[in-house]
């Protein structure tokens, strides 16, 4: 089905005091975009979906794997690919804005089952 939609006109989602997002969702892919406050944490947390996380303003920190044994610092204008099933972990440095793209859609975000990120 084909869609046309602009963000202004998603509803905003306030996850927790210091998240907000929008999501826009097909049928096999899913995108959000994001502002998060300075200093929130995701925390580590890994599923089956592939993501693509691309920072527009702000700075954000990830650590991959299992133990975190990998880091990166990402800033606006850059982009990650996630595969799926990696553990990650985000810091948010400064406010953030940023968008994500999962394939397939996260079913968690679209019921409020993303608990790890309601606390």
């Amino acid at each position: 089905m084909l869609k046309n939609v602009n963000w202004d006109s998603v509803p905003i989602e306030e996850v927790n005091p210091s998240m907000k997002r929008r999501i826009v969702t097909g049928e096999k892919l899913m995108i959000a975009r994001m502002n998060f406050k300075d200093g929130f944490l995701v925390p580590l947390h890994s599923h089956i979906h592939e993501q693509v996380t691309q920072v527009v303003s702000g700075k954000m920190r990830f650590w991959f794997g299992a133990n975190k044994e990998q880091s990166m610092e990402l800033g606006p204008g850059d982009v990650v690919v996630i595969p799926s099933n990696l553990p990650h972990e985000a810091l948010m440095i400064g406010d953030v804005e940023e968008v994500d793209t999962w394939a397939p859609p996260r079913q968690d975000w679209l019921d409020g089952s993303d608990h790890y990120l309601r606390k």
